[in-house]
């Protein structure tokens, strides 16, 4: 069997991490009720870092390159640091559906800056499919959060998050030209765990109090949303640009009706399903290329002969 491509992997990796991430969702819901923000955000990255840390060592891969890491740094202390301790906030103070329309806000933080920093440009396929999924991700926001319940507070912590996850992409593409996905990954998560340190004694008090269940939770949170998901993000990111690896998280929402439906047996709603298909065909429109015309056929001439 050949092996797939290099998209087909990139496409791939991507669904891997839009799958972890939207279970991500649902365990920040459960161990937030007895972890801080802060905390819950230290207690994933230290697990995170405890595997990744790991595998570098088993794989002595060593460290970046002096140039990967104004990129490692600055991804890792807005997008592994401030990004999860805003969600972890924010997820507190408004409801799930509120929660996935404002984050939202991040894929179009990422074209931006990806076409204007990274000179990546607009391609309006791109734009078009963004426009689609994110009125997608709005239907189902607001089918969720049944009407939109949540406080100011909140909205201003997911919008921090939305920006800090779109810079913190564009700051970590550049490093991946010097470094492999799993080293900016594994730096980026030091980074990020050095940086909640502030929170470590409210992760040493609650973690005493808290039950196995929500422990088990941040737990999962670092092993798989981060040192999984992130490293297959960096390996997807990679090898596309930064605009369509953020209309491809567009698919999360979708993924966390399905995962509700399956798991916690709650039927989504016509208006939650259409705002999922319109997620979906959102994605789609940014995945896809255009369409070159085949060349005509070449007819050979009829040289007439004399007699």
């Amino acid at each position: 069997m050949p092996s797939p491509s290099p998209d087909r992997r990139a496409l791939l990796a991507a669904g891997v991490t839009v799958l972890l991430w939207a279970s991500a969702f649902v365990s920040i819901r459960s161990a937030g009720h007895h972890y801080d923000p802060g905390a819950l955000a230290l207690g994933r990255l230290l697990a995170g870092s405890a595997v990744l840390g790991t595998i570098l060592l088993i794989r002595r891969e060593g460290l970046p390159p002096r140039a990967a890491w104004p990129g490692i740094i600055g991804s890792g202390i807005l997008w592994f640091g401030v990004y999860m301790v805003a969600l972890n906030w924010g997820e507190r103070e408004v409801d799930a559906g509120t929660a996935a329309m404002v984050v939202n806000v991040g894929p179009i933080v990422i074209a931006l800056l990806g076409g204007w920093l990274l000179k990546e440009g607009l391609p309006p396929r791109l734009l078009t499919g963004m426009a689609v999924a994110f009125v997608g991700a709005v239907v189902v926001g607001f089918s969720m959060s049944g009407g939109g319940t949540g406080s100011v507070l909140g909205v201003l912590l997911c919008l921090l998050a939305a920006f800090t996850f779109g810079m913190g992409v564009v700051l970590q593409k550049p490093a991946l030209q010097c470094a492999s996905a799993f080293q900016v990954t594994t730096f980026g998560c030091f980074v990020g765990a050095i940086a909640c340190l502030p929170f470590s004694g409210q992760l040493l008090s609650q973690v005493a109090d808290a039950p196995a269940s929500a422990t088990l939770n941040m737990i999962y949170l670092g092993v798989f949303p981060t040192a999984l998901a992130f490293t297959t993000w960096a390996y997807a990111l990679a090898r596309t640009t930064a605009g369509k690896m953020g209309a491809t998280t567009y698919v999360v929402p979708t993924m966390v009706v399905l995962m509700s439906w399956a798991v916690l047996d709650e039927v989504p709603g016509w208006l939650t399903l259409t705002g999922g298909a319109l997620c979906l065909a959102g994605v789609a429109i940014t995945r896809s290329r255009r369409r070159t015309p085949a060349p005509a056929a070449v007819v050979p001439a009829l040289v007439e002969t004399a007699d």
